[in-house]
């Protein structure tokens, strides 16, 4: 394991609330393997709070031919490990007191988890954590609740992945229901292959599978909850993933991650409509033109704003606000 920082990282000033001595020994890394991307978070951590240092995505596509044998494949896994091998190297680079892997939707499904443990262990001395569907949901509430403006509001939080979607209710830090299920950007595109560019009865078969399921799995279980937690006030809808960061990117034309200006971002249900639209009406070569989305993300945009759009559908909400804190953030709380 690398040394521990002893260096006041760039950009801390004189304002900045965490004792010197308490930051040298909280500087701490997450490595997220996800079924389409993973995802490193280097952090500073003291008294309750995140303060990102550095973050990098690499696409690895887990996921991909997965669904049908639940078999992770090698060239997936073998990209993967590399992955975080090179962000492990990264973390330690930056004088990161702890390395943390953790691995999500296609990981836990997986007849073969062991393949993608054991790969990543020889290429970067790792061991990677295997989460739950229920520790993933009631971390993303607790990364996204570190924001304190969205923590004094009901949020129906909604984390959209590539193989499962987790949706959490709550206040604060007070969940009243969180569930993950079995839908998720690369998962919706394997099952619902497209043509390029994407037929109006391509989109109508995944659309119709996608309300079907919102209606007869969600629906039952969520609404009963979220119409309690409608006593405490007005509850808003928030997107946390790589779908909504984009989504945001895309509505303010920017080429590069932003933070402060990702996370001001509400889109109304017409703004999303309208960005659907447009995307699933261009071949795969103009998407990756479009100013905000990431180049290897133009296919499984597709997805993502569709599952976006369903549930603002299915449950009445007007708006969506964007957060870029979740998994990783409370994932590096707990060291």
């Amino acid at each position: 394991m690398a040394a521990k920082c002893h260096n006041l990282p760039f950009g801390f000033g004189p304002a900045f609330p965490y004792d010197l001595h308490y930051m040298t020994n909280a500087r701490r890394a997450v490595i997220d393997v996800g079924t389409n991307s993973v995802k490193l978070l280097v952090a500073e951590v003291a008294s309750g709070g995140v303060h990102p240092l550095h973050e990098e995505s690499r696409q690895t596509r887990l996921g991909q031919g997965f669904y049908e044998t639940h078999e992770l494949q090698p060239t997936a896994i073998a990209h993967t490990a590399e992955a975080v091998r090179v962000f492990a190297d990264t973390a330690r680079e930056k004088n990161c007191h702890t390395i943390r892997v953790i691995a999500t939707s296609a990981a836990r499904d997986a007849v073969n988890p062991t393949a993608l443990t054991s790969a990543i262990l020889q290429a970067s001395g790792l061991v990677t954590e295997i989460i739950s569907g229920a520790r993933e949901a009631d971390w993303a509430f607790q990364g996204v609740a570190t924001d304190l403006e969205l923590a004094k509001h009901p949020l129906l939080l909604l984390d959209v992945g590539g193989g499962s979607t987790e949706f959490i209710l709550g206040h604060g830090q007070k969940k009243n229901f969180a569930h993950s299920f079995p839908l998720g950007t690369v998962r919706l595109m394997e099952q619902f292959p497209v043509s390029d560019p994407p037929t109006a009865a391509e989109f109508a078969a995944c659309n119709n599978w996608l309300k079907r399921f919102l209606h007869a799995e969600v629906y039952p279980q969520l609404f009963p909850a979220l119409q309690l937690e409608q006593r405490n006030g007005t509850v808003q809808l928030v997107g946390t993933g790589g779908t909504t960061s984009i989504l945001a990117r895309m509505e303010k034309k920017l080429d590069r991650f932003d933070r402060d200006h990702i996370e001001s971002t509400v889109l109304t249900f017409d703004q999303l409509v309208a960005h659907r639209k447009n995307l699933w009406s261009l071949p795969l070569a103009e998407r990756k033109e479009i100013k905000g989305l990431p180049k290897l993300r133009a296919d499984v945009i597709l997805t993502g704003v569709l599952i976006f759009e369903a549930v603002m559908a299915e449950f009445a909400f007007p708006e969506l606000r964007v957060s870029t804190r979740g998994l990783r953030f409370a994932a590096v709380m707990a060291g």
